[in-house]
């Protein structure tokens, strides 16, 4: 069970397509809406540019960033390709 409470208001016009929305995939509204809700939440934390780490992350972090890269054949495969407007 749910432990907290989600409360908001919205013009029935909002309403009702928030509700035929979630009747698509056969949801409740509060599913639905705590589904989309979250996957945007994912979205703007995943977006951010600017983040906070302590002395000991942070060195770890410029090691990973200035470690060589490891061989990869199938991105060498996919940077070997004609893209097709350079095909003639």
């Amino acid at each position: 069970m749910r432990a907290a409470a989600i409360n908001l208001r919205a013009l029935p016009e909002q309403r009702d397509l928030i509700d035929h929305a979630a009747s698509v995939p056969g949801k409740n509204r509060s599913d639905f809406m705590l589904e989309a809700a979250c996957e945007r939440a994912q979205l703007v934390l995943l977006d951010q540019v600017h983040f906070a780490l302590d002395n000991d992350r942070f060195k770890q972090f410029v090691e990973l960033l200035d470690a060589p890269l490891a061989p990869n054949p199938g991105l060498e495969r996919l940077f070997a390709l004609k893209a097709p407007w350079d095909k003639a």
